[in-house]
């Protein structure tokens, strides 16, 4: 009698874990997607193209709440960047204000931005909330891919988490499923830890408008300004590859002349 009170015990409680675990499965976080990218791999490089959109996404709406501090406006006209000339860049900084002192009166002055500049804080505040700043997003947020994927990624070089991920939470916004209670004023996101996000959609078709043909969508709006918040995040990107290659075509090189040395000296010996 005893062993079946405690086989009977064991089973609901066998139970009750699964129903639990099966609860938490239909919240897990869902694992982005991946995108394809133009600077993807070993001989990858950004596309200026999507860089200039993703620039025009992130004033046109980002900046709105999210800054990009360390910036600076020169930054856009350097190599392997967006590809703007220095006037264009001094232009685009010339459209933002920034203080400059007082004047005799006391009042605060403001000039008109200059290349040097940094990128401007956000247009709008947030009172006890400070929205992250996108300068290094894309390196700084990711997930794992688990084994053997994050093996495989050694070999591939593979860095697009980040991306992949900040794409994907643009667009995992939800309706929340049954059962699912949201704070006031939070959104549900798929992608997103938790699910329960405080930044609304910032994404809609037709939002921003594109003038080189590309299509005026959500998910190409992400992506561009994705792409645009890698460069950000690591601008010599491009560079590095070049120099990475450059590298491994000198040791292979150097390591043949270094084998041919040694057969030549060791040749009367053998």
């Amino acid at each position: 009698m005893a062993f079946t009170r405690i086989f009977i015990a064991a089973t609901l409680s066998l139970a009750a874990l699964g129903g639990s675990a099966l609860a938490e499965s239909a919240h897990e976080t869902a694992t982005p997607p991946s995108y394809r990218w133009s600077f993807a791999g070993p001989f990858g490089r950004y596309d200026q193209g999507q860089l200039q959109r993703g620039f025009k996404v992130y004033r046109e709406v980002c900046l709105q709440c999210h800054g990009m501090q360390l910036l600076s406006f020169r930054n856009l006209a350097e190599p392997g960047g967006p590809g703007f000339t220095t006037a264009q860049a001094a232009a685009v900084a010339a459209e933002y204000k920034y203080p400059e002192g007082v004047d005799d009166q006391g009042q605060p002055i403001e000039r008109a931005g200059r290349i040097a500049d940094r990128f401007p804080p956000p247009l709008v505040k947030f009172p006890g909330a400070t929205p992250p700043d996108l300068s290094v997003i894309a390196k700084a947020r990711g997930y794992e891919r688990g084994f053997p994927q994050w093996l495989i990624d050694m070999f591939t070089t593979y860095q697009e988490q980040g991306v992949n991920y900040l794409t994907a939470l643009m667009l995992g916004y939800e309706e929340p499923p049954a059962g699912f209670e949201l704070p006031p004023g939070a959104s549900y996101n798929k992608y997103f830890p938790g699910h329960v996000i405080l930044m609304p959609k910032p994404l809609s078709d037709k939002q921003v408008e594109y003038t080189d043909g590309a299509p005026m969508t959500t998910e190409q709006y992400a992506k561009d300004v994705s792409a645009f918040l890698m460069w950000s995040a690591e601008p010599h990107m491009v560079a590095r590859k070049r120099i990475g290659l450059q590298v491994m075509i000198f040791l292979i090189v150097f390591a043949g002349l270094l084998y041919f040395t040694k057969k030549k000296v060791w040749r009367a010996v053998h």
